[in-house]
């Protein structure tokens, strides 16, 4: 057994309450083992420990933690060992991917300084050496030009890139023990389908075992063997991968794997974790079909989008990140918008918004053309078009309580009689989006990525604006919290007639939520048509590529389910 997991429990100290330290448990208890050459996943919720556990086994851990039970590591016990001998653990024998590369590799550090830094520390190679090791590496993980691409840095890559960057810093020294820590939540479907596969070519050449965390089943039962399914700190269940898929036995995995939405069933609403567990009807039918007469609320005509690079003294080239877009969302319905990451789709939207100035085209709402208001006029219009971005910790204050970030636009458009009735609004949107009244007096850092985008959703609805623009707004969520926000923006367009622009790489959602969806490649618009017609008969190999990458879950036989 290459690492044994025992009873381990992780607490946090929270600070002195009269005298008494104060704790909270985040993991109660948990043990599993990771065999030589296999794949462990960890799977759950935000908030369900599979982080901690996952990070108690090299300690990276903030300093306030405490850790009981064994961590056994080829026999050593992790948990007794002194940090000089953890640090030759670390990078060495066991490495770690994490969810964020951006945040994970140095900005200021070329990516042969970082592939380099390990095998010089670790391996005891000279400069010379590390570096035509490092070009190995590179071109190992599928980066092109691997000897051009050394001397980048990491805000010269694409997220897919940097992802594989950081796959080559932690493959350096060949470990036995590979962590990756939600290592493709943030890619489209098509280099999330390149990483695993990557990932587990690289697992297969280099002979190491895998642990991989993630909230997402359809990646995990394609890439473990074994799966351990954690909730609240404690293991619910864990088996071989076919016997979760096939035949889970505790309610709470059951749960997961029904709250994923599907491409091949379309139901009215997503199950929730309390649904499934609480034993209340699966779906309530088949979606209602739209109004096919609905007035047409905003349209895209010609919409393209530049932007300018200098090139040498003088020059200047062009980069058409939007090409001559058109289309027309109707009132109460949901353009779905897809594609690669650089295709377009985010631009496209911010532009609509002129969060990026447009370089041609008109954007009709109502019949006015949104491109050519003045100043003051997109200010009053700026209430009644609403964007929920992907990343919810760059676009919430960390300065502002929760309360402070859902009243203020509510007094900037004057919403609400008074501040007693904003913060009665303010709670009840929050009781919308799966949060009580406690969260308006925290700050955004004492709630997880899921929690934080629930409350960016509900700021953005403080305003009763009529269209949103959601920009992988559900991507970081764990698909439970998912399934509840897809389900509250369907409530909320059945209630207010809202319509929306929703930006996503993940087909299964698109097909959920969208109405019509708009495939995009390098700025262009591909294909475009009503959600069932293009997700069963994609007209375009692009379509059909996308399609393919989706995440599926385990397909091996139900037969399969031996340990």
């Amino acid at each position: 057994m290459l690492l044994s997991i025992q009873d381990l429990k992780v607490a946090f100290r929270m600070g002195k309450v009269d005298g008494q330290m104060q704790r909270q448990l985040a993991v109660k208890g948990v043990s599993f083992d990771i065999p030589e050459n296999s794949t462990v996943a960890l799977v759950g919720e935000s908030g369900s420990g599979k982080s901690v556990t996952a990070m108690s086994i090299l300690n990276l851990l903030p300093s306030n933690a405490e850790r009981e039970g064994k961590i056994l590591f080829q026999g050593r016990d992790l948990l007794r060992t002194s940090l000089s001998e953890l640090q030759t653990v670390r990078g060495r024998e066991i490495a770690c991917v994490f969810q964020d590369p951006m945040t994970s590799l140095n900005p200021v550090f070329t990516v042969a300084d970082q592939i380099m830094e390990p095998l010089i520390k670790h391996m005891g190679m000279s400069r010379k050496q590390a570096l035509v090791r490092a070009e190995e590496l590179l071109n190992e993980v599928g980066i092109p030009e691997p000897k051009r691409r050394l001397k980048a840095y990491p805000h010269e890559m694409s997220g897919g890139q940097q992802q594989r960057v950081m796959i080559a810093v932690a493959l350096a020294c060949s470990p036995k023990l590979l962590i990756a820590d939600e290592p493709t939540t943030a890619l489209d479907v098509t280099i999330q389908r390149q990483v695993m596969e990557l990932m587990a070519r690289l697992k297969e050449s280099h002979k190491m075992s895998m642990l991989f965390i993630s909230h997402d089943l359809g990646v995990v039962g394609e890439i473990s063997d074994h799966v351990v399914v954690m909730r609240h700190g404690q293991i619910r269940e864990k088996a071989p991968v076919a016997e979760i898929f096939h035949h889970p036995q505790d309610s709470y995995t059951k749960a997961l794997l029904a709250c994923r939405p599907s491409l091949t069933e379309n139901p009215a609403r997503l199950m929730v974790i309390d649904d499934h567990i609480a034993g209340r009807s699966s779906h309530e039918g088949q979606a209602k079909p739209k109004d096919p007469n609905a007035p047409v609320i905003l349209e895209a005509r010609g919409l393209q989008k530049s932007f300018f690079f200098k090139t040498g003294l003088f020059g200047k080239k062009e980069f058409k990140a939007v090409k001559n877009v058109d289309f027309q969302l109707k009132k109460g319905h949901t353009l779905g918008i897809v594609g690669e990451s650089g295709s377009g789709k985010t631009t496209m939207g911010l532009t609509l918004l002129r969060l990026h100035e447009p370089s041609g085209g008109q954007v009709l709402f109502e019949g006015k053309d949104l491109l050519k208001m003045s100043g003051n006029e997109w200010q009053k219009m700026r209430r009644r078009i609403q964007v929920v971005f992907q990343n919810p910790y760059a676009s919430l204050n960390p300065r502002f309580t929760i309360g402070q970030t859902l009243l203020e636009p509510m007094e900037i458009h004057g919403i609400g009689a008074s501040t007693a009735e904003r913060q009665a609004r303010a709670s009840e949107l929050l009781k919308k989006v799966g949060l009580d009244d406690s969260a308006l007096n925290k700050y955004p850092h004492e709630f997880s990525g899921g929690q934080r985008q629930r409350i960016a959703i509900a700021r953005c609805l403080t305003l009763n604006p009529e269209v949103l623009v959601l920009d992988e707004a559900v991507s970081a969520l764990d698909v439970s919290v998912q399934a509840q926000v897809l389900n509250l923006l369907k409530d909320l367009q059945d209630e207010f007639g809202l319509s929306y622009i929703f930006i996503s790489h993940d087909l299964a959602v698109v097909k959920f939520i969208s109405d019509e969806v708009l495939v995009m490649q390098n700025g262009d618009v591909v294909e475009q048509n009503d959600t069932p017609s293009l997700l069963a008969a994609p007209q375009q190999e692009y379509t059909r590529r996308l399609l393919g990458a989706v995440p599926r879950g385990y397909q091996g036989s139900a037969a399969a389910t031996t340990a």
